[in-house]
């Protein structure tokens, strides 16, 4: 049994900033590898970051520089700092689990950027 829960998604200005927060809970380990995506209407579902097990990261190139992982291995929580934000950055943010057999999801949470 693995839950998600996503929050923290909002509507925020260009340029602004924002924090998203992935609770986990069920039989989560340190070497699970966990990660954010996103979503646009319209668009598939993309890769914004991942945190291994040893804490390095990957980004994807759209966000490099302006948006970072973290992840707390006591509490099962990943979480995402978002600044400088982009009319493009507007999705459903994600946040899933890597097992060898497979990933689970969380249900997202809307982040808008709008002026």
């Amino acid at each position: 049994q693995v839950q998600l829960v996503e929050s923290g998604g909002g509507l925020v200005q260009p340029g602004g900033s924002l924090r998203l927060s992935c609770a986990a809970s069920g039989s989560i380990s340190s070497s699970n590898v966990m990660g954010w995506y996103r979503q646009a209407p319209g668009k598939e579902r993309e890769l914004v970051a991942h945190i291994t097990h040893g804490g390095n990261t990957n980004y994807a190139d759209s966000v490099k520089g302006r948006f970072t992982i973290s992840r707390d291995y006591a509490k099962n929580t990943v979480n995402l700092q978002m600044n400088s934000l982009k009319p493009e950055d507007t999705a459903v943010y994600s946040c899933n689990v890597v097992f060898y057999y497979g990933t689970y999801w969380g249900q997202g949470t809307q982040v808008t950027v709008s002026s």
